[in-house]
């Protein structure tokens, strides 16, 4: 019998929330925490708003927050969720924990560079021609570039801080498979306690793309909404009006233990993860496959890891972006996937509300999903008015709903194809 894998302990940091009891009290209002671009003068940008995290004090977290000057705020989030989690499991506080068994898998996404430093050194660099001078560029970034913020922003050092942080000295891994990657490294962390490698593992993933070559990239992209009302009604999942997603940011940790591991030492259990399921679309990199055969047999990898019958998913948390393609084709692969069920599995997704975290959505989207075991409710999808033909599942509009849930669906795909889908259930033992 391979060993099982539960969930017991949860954090988060997101434009809702930041903490699991914020979010979930947010979203169950349907309350949206997008609003206009703060951090830089987007004025002149075709989007102007995200959903920020707003009055985040990592003093809250750490006695030392200075240690983390530096650092982004992709690393600060990881820190607060991953803190919340922790204390959250009580797993520091076992005598039996072997450091060396608990490890960090994330799915965390690169930091932010110095905007301003680095259009300063280019706009110095330039020469009478108009051209770039690339030996003063050079000069100029050696004299100017801290050394300190160009290794933070490195996406491997979400990972080794909190292993610092936590004394885990065990597996120590980041994955960045773009909007899957949170989602990912859940996966492989259970799969990492499934075969003995260890016994916890600290798992999910912190990202913030709200900065000037964030926005200009998913712009060029044209995957951003442009919405001109207001941004709150910007994510539209679903709706045959969506024109693209949100930027979000934040973080989301859970701490993943071996079942016996944790009920030798009487942990809370929140759930378990049955199923992983990975596979790639293998075709272009900013477009699904028209098919959803990569996410169709993403979502039954899931269901065959997990031992479960199409009719065992009561609620499915959806990628759900607000692009044109992603909803459509995640749809499809749904009733693929799923076939007769999908019609009986609600659906919803939550981005509607917090934008898209990137990297990290997986992660919180998890945690929604054990939420809702928790706590008998499903999320809604806000901003649902007009019915889209090729979207025709139960969206859950614009209300959250009460109903007993036992075992969900949460999918998560990627720029460049790369597809992720987690099953978690009700703990039985």
């Amino acid at each position: 019998m391979r060993r099982r894998v539960v969930v017991t302990g949860m954090g988060c940091i997101t434009p809702v929330g930041h903490t699991v009891d914020e979010i979930w009290e947010s979203m169950m209002a349907a309350r949206s925490g997008i609003d206009w671009i703060t951090y830089f003068d987007a004025s002149k940008f075709p989007t102007k708003f995200a959903a920020q995290v707003k009055n985040y004090d990592l003093a809250k977290y750490v006695t030392n927050p200075e240690r983390f000057e530096h650092a982004g705020r992709n690393i600060k989030f990881a820190i607060g969720a991953a803190r919340q989690a922790v204390d959250d499991s009580g797993i520091l506080s076992c005598s039996s924990l072997d450091p060396t068994r608990f490890g960090v898998y994330l799915g965390a996404g690169e930091g932010a560079q110095d905007f301003n430093i680095f259009m300063s050194i280019i706009a110095q660099s330039r020469t009478e021609n108009d051209e770039c001078d690339v030996a003063e560029f050079a000069r100029l970034g050696l004299e100017h570039l801290n050394p300190q913020m160009e290794l933070e922003q490195e996406p491997n050092m979400t990972a080794a801080h909190l292993a610092s942080l936590f004394n885990a000295q065990g597996p120590n891994l980041n994955c960045l498979t773009a909007c899957a990657a949170s989602s990912q490294a859940i996966g492989e962390a259970t799969e990492l306690i499934r075969r003995g490698d260890c016994d916890v593992m600290l798992s999910g993933g912190a990202h913030s793309m709200i900065h000037p070559f964030g926005v200009t990239g998913f712009n060029l992209l044209t995957a951003l909404s442009t919405y001109e009302g207001d941004p709150k009604e910007a994510s539209r999942p679903f709706d045959i009006s969506r024109d693209g997603f949100v930027l979000g940011e934040g973080a989301g940790i859970l701490v993943l233990e071996e079942l016996e591991h944790a009920k030798k030492r009487g942990a809370r259990i929140y759930g378990e993860v049955a199923g992983y399921g990975s596979t790639a679309d293998a075709y272009r990199v900013t477009d699904i496959h028209p098919e959803g055969r990569g996410a169709t047999a993403c979502i039954k990898l899931a269901l065959k890891d997990a031992g479960l019958n199409t009719d065992s998913i009561q609620y499915i948390n959806a990628h759900g972006t607000s692009t044109k393609v992603n909803d459509q084709v995640e749809t499809l692969a749904c009733k693929q996937a799923l076939g007769q069920d999908a019609y009986s599995s609600p659906v919803s997704s939550i981005k509607s509300m917090m934008g898209h975290l990137i990297a990290a959505a997986g992660a919180v989207e998890a945690i929604t999903c054990l939420l809702a075991i928790n706590r008998n409710a499903l999320p809604p999808t806000i901003n649902y008015h007009t019915p889209d033909p090729d979207c025709d599942l139960d969206y859950i509009p614009n209300q959250a709903r009460e109903t007993k849930v036992t075992t969900c669906l949460s999918n998560s795909f990627g720029f460049g194809g790369q597809n992720v889908s987690l099953i978690l259930k009700e703990f039985a033992a």
